[in-house]
């Protein structure tokens, strides 16, 4: 096993584990919150992993951007590796946040989706745009012209981002605001910021740790296709000279 994917599994198993203490936090440790305030206060819970998929969500569309800005500028194969990971943990972890947030709805609202809300419909959106990027992927032939198209979606999802990020600033509806953790205004009980926190650090080491093994797999399959491609030419060239070599 090689050090670097050695080190993306431990990250991953380290982020595992810290996420596992964050539910059990969450669920055994953290206040209860106002029943007058709360239609089910105890469905309150599932935030603790809702919103640091969240947070991650943003950051595996940002490496998706930066991927597909490097493509666009120097049509550079690493940039086509950071949108490729980019693509898939924005699909991974936006499964997480549409997955956690219509159970806490269920509960909180009495319904698991509010088509009138529009953070959750623009990130709705943004994990569609992902899961349609891994599918094409997938699917299409890997050219320049597949990548300049996919790369132009791409971009256009991360449009997206800060719109979904202030959708409750501009247009309040059911879902709850801005969460700061340091907002002296936010109203959160500190220990319910520690555990929120903790949530987000460990969620960013189980993203570091998917990060670094995407970011080996997608390079080593980059180099094989190099090597399959100098092998193909060789074998062309080879009956070439055994020809002229004949003909002398």
């Amino acid at each position: 096993m090689s050090t670097r994917q050695e080190a993306g599994f431990n990250l991953l198993a380290i982020g595992l584990a810290s996420v596992s203490i964050t539910a059990l936090l969450g669920l055994f440790y953290a206040p209860s919150v106002s029943a007058e305030s709360w239609e089910s206060p105890e469905a309150y819970r599932i935030l603790f992993l809702h919103v640091p998929f969240a947070w991650s969500s943003f950051l595996a569309f940002t490496l998706l951007f930066i991927g597909a800005v490097k493509w666009y500028a120097k049509r550079d194969e690493n940039g086509w590796i950071w949108f490729q990971t980019g693509s898939d943990l924005g699909l991974v972890f936006g499964l997480g946040v549409i997955t956690s947030g219509p159970i806490w709805g269920s509960a909180e609202w009495g319904t698991p989706w509010d088509w009138g809300d529009l953070r959750l419909n623009t990130f709705a959106l943004l994990t569609a745009v992902a899961l349609f990027l891994v599918l094409s992927r997938r699917s299409q032939a890997d050219s320049q012209e597949t990548r300049d198209t996919l790369s132009a979606v791409g971009l256009f999802g991360f449009a997206l981002v800060p719109i979904t990020a202030l959708a409750t600033t501009w247009y309040q509806e059911r879902h709850p605001g801005v969460l700061i953790i340091d907002s002296e205004d936010s109203g959160l009980d500190p220990e319910i910021k520690m555990i929120l926190l903790f949530g987000f650090l460990s969620m960013c080491v189980v993203f570091a740790g998917l990060v670094r093994l995407s970011n080996l797999r997608y390079r080593l399959a980059a180099e094989l296709v190099g090597v399959k491609r100098g092998l193909d030419e060789n074998s062309v060239a080879a009956p070439v000279e055994l020809d002229s070599e004949v003909g002398s």
